[in-house]
């Protein structure tokens, strides 16, 4: 059992090389296999690597992306809205639950999070889905937006939206 185990284990350390080979068939249509057919002359194709890792030799930590120089523009996207919320009317939530999409071009990137910001203040976990809740909103006016974050940084906030929430009292 140990010997099957190590050839196992060598066997993934090892890279698969396997030719490929072009041809063209008695109809005229190209083909490709890993083997050559009978009676084609087919052709071995080079392919380039497709990847490789560069090993850190040194026992000093390469610099982060963030700390490679100051002059380096932030990453900021062309497009960072709330949408779904009603301006020119008040939003019925009797409950004070509901939902806001966020528009956002390009898509979210790396270990970039979207987080609320309501009234000032920050609202709920953050997190990279678009479509975010709010939870046992309080009636009257709030004040809403949206920020990009990597880690504790702001990245970018999206403009503030104010709108009202409705909510109706059950006796």
């Amino acid at each position: 059992m140990r010997p099957f185990f190590m050839l196992l284990l060598l066997s993934l350390v090892f890279p698969v090389m396997a030719q490929i080979y072009r041809y063209v068939d008695a109809d005229g249509n190209t083909g490709y296999s890993n083997q050559p057919p009978d009676g084609v002359e087919a052709h071995p194709i080079e392919l380039p690597q497709l990847n490789r890792a560069e090993s850190q030799l040194s026992g000093e930590p390469q610099p982060s992306a963030r700390a490679s120089s100051p002059e380096q523009p932030r990453t900021t996207y062309e497009v960072l809205k709330i949408t779904g919320l009603p301006t020119t009317e008040a939003l019925r939530a009797n409950d004070g639950t509901f939902t806001v999409n966020v528009l956002i071009k390009p898509r979210l990137q790396g270990a970039h999070r979207l987080r609320l910001w309501l009234d000032d203040q920050p609202y709920g976990q953050s997190g990279n889905v678009p479509v975010l809740q709010l939870v046992n909103i309080d009636r009257g006016q709030h004040r809403l937006a949206v920020q990009v974050i990597d880690g504790d940084e702001v990245v970018q906030q999206s403009p503030t939206v104010t709108f009202t929430v409705q909510r109706v009292h059950k006796r």
